[in-house]
């Protein structure tokens, strides 16, 4: 060998440190870092080459370039290295013979694949580093560059954490989709990706591929996760296209990151965003969001931490919630060429270009049609010729997201499967009945097979048939399978799981006969039908409710007059209810009270029916007014048509109740609920659930009248019946417990409340989930049972914790929200952040202000509780104006002797002193205590306040003997009452003028 050559020749084992460029195709990322992080822990220079292999460029000059390389080239042999271009094996057998051959020393080789390469890489003398450890195949490497092997020192393996050994999995690795063997380009895509990842600040490493229907987001984000998949712990594919989707599988990441919690996936869900925020016990995640084409469902649940997010959508919205946007536009025209001539080898590389200029470049497009052309004896001219419109001469855009040849092309498509496996086509039809993306086809073979059209009968019962129809799809990439942790591979092979693009779905859909579109609809209906659990209240039945919900407008089940059909919408509107998805179900309420009215006539009893829940899902987001007017008209209608003893009746006149209670007409609610307590007597007797249901909307009304004793006896006797016909655990039995420990607290008696709310909050968590309204309100009742024990210290992060998870499970302006926001305003506002407090406050009294009619005792109380923050910021004269206005409304709104007229009284006192009118104040004191020593009794909390001030009064009056009398008794009985060492008895103790919060009721 001459000494030119030498520097870059093989080394001598224990020479100086070298330079080796390492060349490899970009799906081989993960072995080329690995190599190369192996030698730069040694102390060599690394150069890494990506192997690009334009058609236009001869193979022999790029292979002449590659010798320009620096040092060793070691190049990472594979099928990819090789298909690039794509060039034949002759191709590159001649290549190498003529440039590697004559000098082969420059050149070393590892070998990671088992597929056939060209014979001619012989000459490379590649060493196989399948099937092996990562020391082993350290080794081989080391050995094939002739550089030592000795064992590192322990201070270089330790001085940074390098990428995983390819061949090792993540620790964690779950729903990804199988590695698309076609994938063509998208390199500097992929490369953009992996910077902005790496580059990202901990907590911000989000990256959204965005882009129009069918340019191949999710299969970028797949080749992405197979490339730079070893850097990581942690791998996780996640269906991001709906909330529940993405929430249940978001949380079943828990198990595997060895989280202990509890069955229920809200639990799951976070604990797993803790983990990941807090990067324990594992750091390196990446979480994949396929399908997030509507950030505003689920931007609030995306991970935060030291990990990355990376997000498929059509919607660039994603930039507004903390992402970083990288648009993923149609293949370029070389892109496309060597795409179509891997898809489809017969056709030539002028063909291929002719084909991607008449589909646009479109990655979906140009994979299903090459496809099947493929194995056609169609030629590109006669295939072209028909987009053109040889089949159809009114080829339209039917949407933005679709090139114009789109449906011709998929006519054309259609007509092979169909003269091939016509079954394929009956499967695919059905499927648009079904919401795009993820396709719960199981449901079709679990259904009775009974009545059903013959060919789909056919296709449900022969499972040989079922597979071919499948595997047909497949083949032309009409469908995916999807990848799910709990699907079994004989599941998955069987295709019970499917993925249908949007873009498929809609052409597929609209392309239907009239006649295929009536009988295939009807049978997905009954699908749906017979996969409804039939019980929504059963908390563990609900994930199935979860999967059936979305499919619902697709295969317009409104407009079916089967009863089993219509038992499923009533029952879905039933769980949505339930489960707090308000604003859904008011949607899906809306169009079946549109469509059943066409449908069925405006008196029909299920028109009745389908009101009762559509005016219960109004009212739970506070719509008071129309649900009045909806139920009254009810009432109006039944009574008439069917006397005051149907139970369709009553149950309109116990809606009727709701109403009154949300309206603040507590009066004709109790009598209502009066009137309906002894009807159901009457019709039923005391053990159906319709009775104890109406026991318990009479507490409410008691409650809200400020009779907490009355309500006390009611809630007891509907929970112990409750706990005897139901269970312990039933929804309505810890609901029940909830409103016996609410009327405890109310009543001053806080230490047993708290006992019965702990475990009441416990078992609402295992029953209805952690994020389910009942169980919020469960907590915000906990939390406020400790604040009134005085434990400050737990009541204040849980108040704050209930309010987050309120906000983004219901919305800012859910009534529940606002009550949860009440509550913390006023903690902030004696043991937090004063300025919190007002901004929290304002925003509650302009959310009632919009939501409930001016002199509504709730608009009263709320901005009785502002004027304390305006007092305590120095805004006294406001203050007073403010509270002074708010006791007017309140006596005016619920009368003089009840509660909450007796705590606007205790703060109105305390206002006018400050603002130097102490005998307007005594007055004003004594007048509070005599009613609420008449309301509630001498040693009530709110009484023993009144006294307490009353005698702070006093003093200001100069009168200390009456002062001191008063005082010392009210002392007594607040040691003997809540104990010596409450803080409200060592606050009185220490002369702290006590005041009075508002507490808006569950109505």
């Amino acid at each position: 060998m001459s000494g030119a050559r030498t520097p870059v020749g093989p080394t001598e084992r224990g020479a100086a440190k070298q330079t080796v460029t390492i060349s490899f195709a970009g799906f081989n990322r993960a072995w080329a870092a690995w190599i190369g992080d192996r030698l730069e822990r040694r102390g060599h220079r690394v150069v890494y080459q990506r192997w690009d292999s334009p058609a236009e460029e001869p193979l022999v000059d790029l292979l002449r370039d590659l010798m320009l390389a620096q040092g060793r080239i070691l190049i990472i042999v594979s099928e990819w290295y090789f298909q690039l271009g794509p060039r034949t094996h002759d191709e590159w057998n001649s290549a190498l013979r003529e440039v590697i051959a004559p000098d082969p020393t420059r050149f070393a080789a590892v070998s990671v694949t088992t597929v056939p390469v060209p014979t001619a890489t012989t000459v490379l003398g590649a060493v196989e580093l399948n099937n092996m450890g990562a020391d082993e195949a350290e080794r081989r490497v080391l050995d094939r560059l002739d550089l030592p092997a000795d064992p590192l020192p322990e201070s270089a393996e330790g001085t940074r954490r390098g990428p995983r050994f390819p061949a090792a999995m993540p620790e964690v690795w779950g729903g990804v989709p199988r590695r698309n063997t076609r994938f063509t380009g998208r390199e500097p895509l992929l490369n953009d990706a992996y910077h902005l990842l790496q580059g990202a600040e901990s907590g911000a490493g989000v990256v959204t591929l965005h882009g129009m229907s069918g340019v191949g987001k999710t299969q970028l984000a797949a080749e992405y996760v197979y490339r730079f998949g070893s850097e990581y712990d942690v791998v996780w594919w996640v269906n991001a296209e709906k909330r529940v989707t993405y929430r249940r599988r978001l949380a079943e990441l828990a198990p595997q990151l060895g989280l202990s919690t509890g069955a229920e996936y809200g639990e799951r869900l976070r604990a797993v965003r803790d983990s990941l925020r807090r990067g324990d016990p594992y750091a390196r995640w990446l979480l994949i969001l396929d399908g997030a084409d509507e950030p505003d469902q689920i931007y609030d649940l995306v991970p935060t931490g030291p990990g990355h997010v990376l997000i498929t959508s059509r919607n660039p919205e994603w930039s507004e919630h903390n992402s970083k946007l990288l648009e993923v536009p149609v293949y370029d025209r070389d892109e496309s060429v060597a795409f179509i001539r891997r898809r489809a080898p017969r056709l030539s590389e002028p063909e291929a270009d002719q084909l991607a200029e008449a589909l646009e470049d479109l990655p979906l497009l140009l994979d299903q049609t090459a496809g099947w052309l493929n194995d056609s004896d169609l030629s590109v001219q006669e295939y072209i010729a028909l987009l053109e419109g040889g089949i159809d001469q009114d080829v339209v855009k039917i949407s933005a997201d679709f090139p114009v040849a789109f449906q011709t092309a998929w006519s054309i498509l259609l007509n092979k499967l169909r003269d091939t496996v016509p079954e394929s086509v009956d499967l695919l039809r059905l499927c648009t009945f079904f919401a795009p993306g993820f396709i719960p086809v199981r449901l079709l073979k679990e259904m009775p097979h009974d009545e059903l059209p013959e060919q789909i009968a056919g296709l449900l019962n022969d499972p040989l048939l079922w597979n071919k129809a499948i595997n047909q799809l497949r083949q032309y990439s009409v469908v995916r399978l999807e990848s799910h942790e709990t699907a079994t591979d004989e599941i998955t092979s069987s295709g019970e799981s499917l993925y249908l693009h949007r873009m498929v779905h809609q052409i597929v859909r609209k392309d239907m006969p009239d006649e295929d579109r009536a009988e295939f609809i009807e049978v997905v209906r009954r699908a749906l039908a017979a996969a409804d659990p039939r019980r929504p209240t059963d908390t563990r039945l609900w994930t199935g409710y979860a999967e059936i919900v979305p499919h619902l407008k697709h295969a317009d089940v409104l407009q079916s007059k089967d009863p089993a059909v219509q038992s499923l919408v009533f029952n879905c509107l039933r769980y949505m209810y339930i489960s707090g998805e308000y604003r859904a179900g008011i949607k899906l309420g809306e169009r079946a009270l549109k469509a059943w009215r066409k449908l069925l006539g405006e008196n029909h009893p299920r028109i009745w029916e389908l009101t009762h829940h559509y005016a219960n899902l109004l009212r739970a987001v506070g719509d008071y007014q129309r649900t009045e007017t909806i139920e009254r008209a009810a009432v109006d209608h039944l009574r008439e048509q069917r006397g005051e003893h149907d139970l369709d009746y009553s149950r309109a006149v116990g809606g009727l109740a709701a109403d009154l209670r949300g309206l603040a007409r507590y009066d004709e609610a109790l009598e209502l609920s009066q009137q309906l307590l002894v009807t159901y007597r009457g019709l039923l007797g005391e053990q159906d659930s319709r009775t104890q249901g109406a026991q318990n909307n009479l507490a409410v009304s008691l409650r809200l009248l400020g009779r907490y004793g009355e309500a006390l006896n009611a809630d007891r006797q509907t929970m112990e019946a409750r706990r005897l016909l139901l269970r312990a655990r039933h929804p309505w039995t810890l609901n029940s417990e909830n409103s016996y420990a609410t009327d405890l607290r109310l009543l001053g008696r806080y230490t047993e409340a708290t006992s019965i709310q702990t475990k009441n909050v416990r078992e609402n968590r295992i029953v209805m989930g952690e994020d389910r309204p009942q169980t919020l309100d469960a907590e915000h009742n906990l939390a406020l049972c400790r604040y009134r024990t005085g434990d400050r210290a737990a009541a204040g992060p849980m108040l704050a914790r209930v309010l987050e998870r309120c906000e983004r499970v219901l919305g800012e302006a859910d009534p529940q929200t606002l009550r949860f926001a009440t509550s913390t305003s006023c903690f902030a506002r004696e043991h937090g952040d004063i300025d919190q407090a007002r901004e929290l406050g304002e925003s509650v009294v302009a959310r009632y202000e919009v939501m409930l009619a001016e002199g509504h005792p709730y608009i009263a109380g709320v901005r009785a509780n502002h004027a304390l923050v305006l007092r305590s910021v120095g805004e006294r004269d406001h203050a007073h104006v403010l509270i002074e206005q708010s006791l007017a409304d309140m006596t005016e709104a619920v009368g003089e002797r009840h509660p909450w007229t007796l705590g606007c009284a205790i703060n109105a006192a305390a206002l006018r002193n400050l603002v130097g009118d102490p005998e307007g104040a005594a007055e004003l004191s004594k007048q509070a205590v005599a009613r609420a020593t008449e309301a509630l009794g001498r040693t009530h909390p709110l009484t023993l306040s009144a006294r307490v001030a009353l005698a702070a009064d006093l003093r200001a009056l100069r009168d200390r003997q009456q002062a001191e009398k008063v005082e010392q008794e009210a002392l007594s009985d607040l040691a003997a009452t809540l104990g010596e060492q409450h803080v409200h008895t060592i606050s009185a103790r220490s002369r702290n003028r006590p005041y009075w919060d508002f507490e808006p009721q569950s109505t």
